[in-house]
């Protein structure tokens, strides 16, 4: 199988590329290129979804605020649990997960908020903030929630 180097004349322009496997350049030309893995990492793709909340003129803060709301919500959970109010605090931090899930679905575009892929970051935010909120409400003393199987698991493990 004999494989035609692209066409280069002197203007990077006139790029032609005849192999079934290409892809564009920094400038966005069609190139040649291998099906073997690269030795270096140039640049990676940002997740769908990770462009800025807010437009190029707003100030920083202004175009990341949706990862600003999550963890400055995060950030009272842990004062409140600090000041010993446990449940409310690790309830709030729990509730700033799902709040994340819940934007990262709802906004087309959350800046730093978006990690990977729009349904691994759902599925990350959900998990977490509904485990840490049920563990909240089964935390001792008192707990609001009870589940029987977990505490019959716990005394067969434990006792």
């Amino acid at each position: 199988m004999d494989v035609e180097a692209p066409a280069v004349d002197d203007a990077a322009d006139d790029i032609e590329v005849r192999d079934a496997v290409s892809a564009p350049d920094a400038e966005g030309h069609p190139r040649r290129t291998t099906r073997r893995f690269p030795l270096f990492t140039r640049d990676t793709a940002r997740p769908e979804g990770g462009g800025r909340a807010a437009p190029r003129g707003a100030p920083a803060p202004a175009r990341q605020w949706p990862i600003l709301a999550v963890l400055s919500t995060v950030g009272l959970g842990l004062l409140l649990t600090a000041l010993d109010v446990f449940r409310v605090g690790t309830i709030l931090i729990g509730v700033a997960l799902l709040g994340g899930g819940v934007l990262r679905w709802m906004l087309p575009d959350v800046g730093m908020l978006a990690v990977r892929s729009r349904f691994t970051d759902l599925v990350t935010y959900g998990v977490l903030g509904v485990a840490i909120v049920l563990l909240a409400m089964m935390a001792q003393p008192d707990p609001l929630l009870e589940i029987p199987f977990l505490d019959d698991t716990l005394h067969f493990t434990i006792r």
